[in-house]
């Protein structure tokens, strides 16, 4: 009992330490609400938007995604070079860059940050695995790396930002039994980022304070600390942010939520087209979702005009396929799913298998996705499809889908830009040989299989443009998900931020270039 009360007093403490750092606003710092948990802070080992704050804001990489279009800029590196065949990638290395603390970044650190994260097999390492064996990254002077890849990868200088380095030595004095440093580095921070880790809770968020001695350098009006509190319920954010204990929150609140806050004076929305594609991921590899009759049934039974005009009051697009509209690879003809019950009945009547009850696993805090789950149920109910929604945070969401046995049967999610290019979509979501980690829907099509490979080992754009668009078809046509709409970002923060650099990679969380106005 005594135990049990001291646990009880050091999380209200933690909390109430939060709180105070958080409700100072004029003491530079800022404070943002989002709609998931910071679960974990190591960089290799999460890979999404919903707890991209911590990779962007305490990490660096060898170049930086900004802006909107999103273009790359040299960041830890100064410059790179590839061979002929695309397969050998030079970069020369910033000096004098110095991690958090006062030790100098230099190329040993990226080749302990790539070996690290192949190794682990986690957060963005699906990216690498295909294309890197373990040992080729070498260093062959303190500030110039050599990436030697297996093959030819159209896509690798795009995922270059995603190796985030780690100060190699103070990881390893934090490695046990062979851990890699893991259990250390998921709840501190060794990098040379723009913030330092000033305090972290897993259960509430973190607090950032500024790294001054940054080799970026900063603007006069900076912030010195940032907070990323972990608030799921949508109107105590919304309501937060009206009253100015946040200045900032997620730029995909539902609609109404938007047209709230654009009635305040406190707030300001800024309005950017994303590339941000909502579907509903299909578990193609267990039955009776691999009848791709079931899928089509399903698919045809979605009201998509009832959800995209009267629940999202238009203030989205529709997209038909895996692939954004606005980006290449994207078939302009391609028609896609209307809501037919009619077709839904003649399809369902062609499944052999017998039917039983599906699970939609919902993301709890993403009032969208369970406002589409519950219309999808109802309109299976109509054609004799039972549904079943259980809800639960991001962080266990994405758990279970990276376990065929343990995924659920469907859940309606956003796929996000993580590089711009059309593999971050029908690619990843697709491709078998990203089944386990991105490949969440366990589709392993041998025809699909072919065009996506192909597609990653040429840089021609127009052949690559083709291959895509023929598997973004294909997968459209046999509903190996269901395809919703593309995103607009209301990004609302407090009327007097400025600085914000929205990118759709990252999603506007990137803190460095923001101020107080």
């Amino acid at each position: 009992m005594k135990r049990r009360t001291l646990g009880v007093l050091a999380a209200i403490a933690a909390a109430a330490s939060f709180a105070v750092a958080g409700s100072a606003w004029a003491q530079g710092k800022y404070v943002h609400a989002n709609n998931s948990g910071y679960d974990n802070l190591d960089p290799h080992a999460i890979y999404d938007v919903g707890r991209a704050a911590s990779r962007i804001n305490f990490y660096d990489g060898l170049y930086r995604w900004v802006d909107n279009p999103p273009k790359m800029i040299p960041w830890l590196a100064e410059s790179h070079t590839s061979s002929p065949d695309g397969k050998t990638w030079t970069f020369t290395l910033r000096k004098g860059v110095k991690f958090h603390d006062g030790s100098e970044f230099t190329a040993g650190d990226v080749v302990y940050s790539i070996e690290r994260l192949l190794a682990m097999k986690k957060g963005a390492a699906s990216l690498f695995l295909p294309i890197i064996d373990p040992g080729s990254t070498k260093a062959p002077d303190k500030y110039t790396v050599v990436f030697t890849l297996k093959e030819p990868s159209a896509i690798f200088f795009a995922t270059v930002p995603e190796i985030l380095i780690v100060n190699s030595k103070l990881v390893k004095k934090n490695e046990k039994n062979g851990d890699l440093g893991a259990a250390w580095l998921a709840k501190n921070v060794a990098s040379s980022g723009s913030y330092k880790l000033k305090r972290y809770d897993p259960a509430i968020g973190f607090v950032g304070e500024r790294y001054k001695e940054h080799f970026a350098g900063w603007e006069k009006k900076a912030f010195d600390e940032i907070e990323f509190r972990t608030v799921l319920e949508t109107n105590t954010r919304v309501q937060g942010l009206i009253k100015g204990d946040f200045q900032g929150t997620d730029g995909y609140l539902p609609y109404d939520q938007i047209l709230r806050l654009k009635q305040s004076p406190n707030v300001q929305i800024l309005e950017q087209e994303s590339m941000r594609v909502f579907y509903f991921s299909i578990h193609n590899g267990r039955g009776p979702m691999s009848d791709v009759h079931f899928r089509r049934a399903l698919a045809y039974a979605f009201d998509y005009d009832g959800f995209i005009k009267d629940i999202l009051k238009g203030a989205v697009a529709r997209n038909p396929g895996p692939n954004p509209n606005n980006l290449w690879g994207a078939p302009r003809d391609l028609k896609g799913f209307t809501y037919d019950l009619e077709k839904a009945k003649a399809e369902l009547a062609k499944v052999k298998e017998p039917l039983r009850p599906i699970t939609i696993g919902t993301l709890a805090g993403f009032s969208e996705t369970e406002q589409a789950a519950t219309l999808l149920q109802n309109g299976a109910k109509k054609i004799g499809i039972e549904i079943k929604i259980e809800s639960a945070p991001w962080p266990v969401v994405q758990s279970r889908m990276q376990d065929r046995d343990k995924n659920y049967d469907m859940v309606p999610l956003w796929k996000s830009t993580y590089y711009v290019d059309p593999n971050n979509w029908v690619g990843e979501l697709y491709g078998s040989r990203y089944i386990g980690t991105r490949n969440s829907s366990y589709t392993k099509d041998a025809e699909l299989d072919k065009w996506i490979n192909e597609a990653l080992a040429t840089n021609d754009q127009e052949k690559r443009r083709v291959l895509y668009e023929k598997a973004a078809t294909k997968v459209t046509d046999e509903a190996m998900g269901i395809f919703v709409y593309n995103t607009k970002w209301y990004g609302p923060y407090a009327a007097n931020i400025g600085g914000i650099r929205f990118s759709p990679i990252g999603s506007g969380q990137d803190m460095r270039w923001a101020y107080y106005k």
